[in-house]
């Protein structure tokens, strides 16, 4: 869990503003020097700035290669600030394949659960996935949060933690809420990146609140057994997405809305949330 909120700040600053953000500016921003601001951000989340920065720009290309099969792919590099030859040198380097070829591997059959390894599962159709998927204008929700590093495979625990720690802040209309940076699919388990929440009135003194944005969204309403909420997502991406005229808003996190949680069978009901726009 990453506990300093200076830390978080910086890494809410390098996502929203990946395409080119620098080590010096985000170490402004947070009002430290450059090399104190290395230290404690290695000490906090294990990586380097500026590792930290080049893992995320490729790894949220990966996953615009997969999203967005009909964009050029020199494109999406330039997204990201590389050059066509720069992209592809640097991509092979993380992903040990070339762009085109990460893209022409990527169907639903290729995506393996990275927690549940022995499941098989087929895609739903998109007809199926349709029928459960409303688009909403969601409000922003107030919350108290913390960040974790990691496989979602532990998310039970941390729920566990959490929901103990911050019990005198939960009420009748208390929502619980996950919100989610990364896709296991095109990023290693251990360094996915998520917060879990519970939303909270506006003038809660704690440090560690935020404002979860809503706005327009695609909603799928997920009813069953937690393992299953990967293939949700992954159906939502290469199924159900490429053949709607929505794109994704990357300015929003997707995250998570849950309404129902059976601790014993792990059945839940929640809503997946996709920003679009």
């Amino acid at each position: 869990m990453i506990t300093n909120e200076s830390i978080n700040q910086a890494i809410d600053y390098i996502l929203q503003h990946i395409e080119d953000v620098t080590l010096e500016e985000t170490a402004a921003h947070c009002h430290f020097s450059k090399y104190y601001f290395c230290r404690l951000f290695k000490a906090q989340t294990g990586e380097s700035v500026h590792g930290f920065i080049k893992r995320v720009r490729l790894e949220q290309s990966a996953f615009r290669l997969k999203v967005e099969q009909e964009r050029p792919i020199t494109e999406i590099g330039a997204d990201y600030g590389y050059s066509s030859s720069n992209y592809s040198t640097a991509f092979r380097q993380h992903y040990q394949v070339a762009p085109i070829a990460f893209r022409r591997s990527i169907s639903y059959d290729s995506v393996k659960h990275p927690f549940f390894h022995q499941e098989e599962w087929k895609a739903e159709s998109f007809e199926e996935c349709d029928s459960k998927i409303t688009r909403e204008a969601l409000p922003d929700y107030h919350v108290i949060y913390e960040r974790r590093f990691g496989s979602y495979e532990g998310i039970r625990m941390a729920w566990e933690e959490f929901l103990e720690k911050y019990r005198a802040y939960i009420t009748e209309e208390t929502q619980l809420l996950e919100r989610t940076y990364d896709d296991p699919a095109v990023t290693a388990p251990g360094n996915c990146l998520y917060d879990i929440c519970i939303s909270v009135e506006k003038d809660c003194p704690l440090e560690n609140t935020a404002l979860l944005k809503g706005g327009f969204c695609v909603v799928y309403h997920f009813k069953g057994h937690a393992k299953c909420i990967y293939a949700a997502y992954q159906t939502i991406f290469l199924v159900w997405l490429p053949r709607t005229s929505y794109k994704l808003d990357a300015e929003r996190s997707m995250f998570d809305v849950y309404h129902r949680v059976d601790s014993d069978t792990m059945y839940m009901e929640l809503d997946i949330c996709i920003p679009i726009k």
